[in-house]
This record gives C-alpha cells, structure tokens and sequence, in this order.
C-alpha cells in the first residue's frame, strides 16, 4: 500500500526555506526531494493557494515563504494539502444492504475519525519555528560532515 508523505516532505522543504536568503527553485527542492519539479509546482501549488509560500517567474524566481514559522502549524500545511487520508484502514462497501458491515463501517469510521481529529488537533498544537528549533537542536549534535543541511 502506498503511503503519502507530501506533509513530511513539504514540512522539510519549508524549513529549509526558512534558512534561504531569497527564493528555492522547484529544480533545487525536486533534487533535495529526489522527485519532479512538476510534482513540486504541484505540491506547493496547494500552499500557495493557502498563503503560506509566494512564487515568482524569471531569473531568481522560485518559492519563498509568506508567513513567519512561528504562525504556521502543521495542520495549516496538512490542510493546505487537502486534508489527505491520515490511515490506510477503510471500509468496505461490498453489501450496501448487509447490517453487519453497516455496523462494522459505523465503528470503524467513528473510530478513524475520532483518532484524526485527535492528530489534527495535536498538528495545530505545533509551529513550524518548533519544528526548526528541533532541527537546529539536533543539528546542533552532529558534525559537519554528517549533517542533511
């Protein structure tokens, strides 16, 4: 089963935009990804439309942040996203007219979405600056010629 991890990667790509002086090209971001840039100008499309990052055309073009860190939470850029599917569990849907499987569905999505409301919440609990003070925290720890930065 495929996993998403378009929150992670652009969670990662947006502190690393935070220590840039100027724009990141969809070329520099899809190399640090090991993607498309076209699977970027997608994805950051999304974030974008929210507020959270400009672009811009031409010669030092690119992406760059429009809001400080410390005013964006993880679940402003999940839901920038589009809110995508938090667990690879889901119902099925075989016998519409079966009571049973309603019954199991009920639980089940009761359940999923009562543990999504749960992370969501904890997402909005987190900025972006925390995020970055983690890394830097971390960063700090490691030697040079081991770090991702």
């Amino acid at each position: 089963m495929r996993t998403d991890n378009r929150l992670s990667r652009m969670l990662h790509v947006l502190i690393h935009m935070s220590k840039l002086e100027g724009a990141a090209t969809s070329e520099t971001i899809a190399k640090m990804l090991s993607t498309n840039p076209v699977v970027v100008r997608r994805t950051m499309a999304g974030l974008r439309e929210a507020g959270y990052v400009t672009s811009s055309k031409g010669h030092n073009g690119g992406w760059e942040l429009a809001v400080p860190l410390e005013k964006v939470t993880m679940a402003d850029i999940y839901r920038a996203l589009g809110s995508p599917e938090m667990f690879a569990l889901g119902l099925a849907n075989d016998d519409p007219k079966c009571l049973i499987e309603k019954a199991v569905n009920v639980r089940i999505g009761d359940a999923l979405a009562a543990a999504e409301a749960m992370i969501v919440e904890r997402f909005g609990a987190m900025t972006l600056a925390e995020l970055r003070a983690d890394f830097e925290q971390g960063l700090a720890a490691v030697p040079p010629g081991d770090r991702c930065d």
